[in-house]
């Protein structure tokens, strides 16, 4: 096990170290993430809530023989590290309602739902997640044969086992650790009745 330091980190008594201490790392260990684990995360995600229980979002993963193919669809500073996971993969929404047809102006948002259950059942399992916007999304939607009308590309992933920042680029090493984050008073605004 990895000794993280979580100092700049600040949570109110209470609350649970699943939320405070989760991160994103870019050292991933090369150590493949077994099937039957990996439906677990998956299946966490599975329950998450969304508008008119439509669970809008979808997940394409790689395996070891499709690996390459996925990191050739990130961006190219993602590509130098993301490499090492073990699993890549994609969190796609659909766009319209099953039960009428019209735009679910949510499928992004319960997609961002099912995205944090998944990385919290990661890291219950010892796992670390990291979201990427660096994406090729062009190339996503044509590897994958994806509708744009129909489905919305939101974003890449990276899953596996932490690693150890000096395998990393050196231009990545120095943020190889949690970042501190805003305070509760910059997130919450309280408002009174008048």
């Amino acid at each position: 096990m990895h000794n993280t330091d979580f100092s700049a980190r600040d949570p109110l008594p209470g609350v649970a170290e699943l939320f405070s201490q989760r991160w994103s790392p870019r050292a991933f260990a090369i150590k493949p993430v077994p099937n039957e684990i990996l439906a677990q995360i998956l299946d966490a995600a599975r329950w998450s809530p969304s508008c008119f229980n439509e669970q809008p979002w979808r997940f394409i993963t790689c395996t070891t023989d499709s690996h390459q193919q996925f990191v050739d669809l990130l961006a190219e500073g993602n590509q130098s590290w993301a490499r090492q996971a073990p699993v890549l993969g994609f969190i796609l929404a659909e766009r319209q309602f099953m039960h009428n047809g019209k735009e679910n102006a949510h499928a992004q948002f319960d997609a961002g739902a099912a995205w944090m259950a998944m990385t919290l059942q990661a890291r219950l399992l010892d796992l670390y997640t990291h979201g990427m916007a660096g994406i090729d999304y062009d190339g996503v939607y044509r590897a994958f044969n994806i509708d744009r009308d129909k489905t919305a590309v939101i974003c890449g992933f990276a899953l596996g086992y932490r690693g150890d920042a000096p395998g990393l680029p050196a231009s990545l090493q120095q943020k190889e650790k949690p970042s501190p984050r805003k305070s509760l008073t910059e997130i919450w605004q309280p408002v009174s009745g008048n």
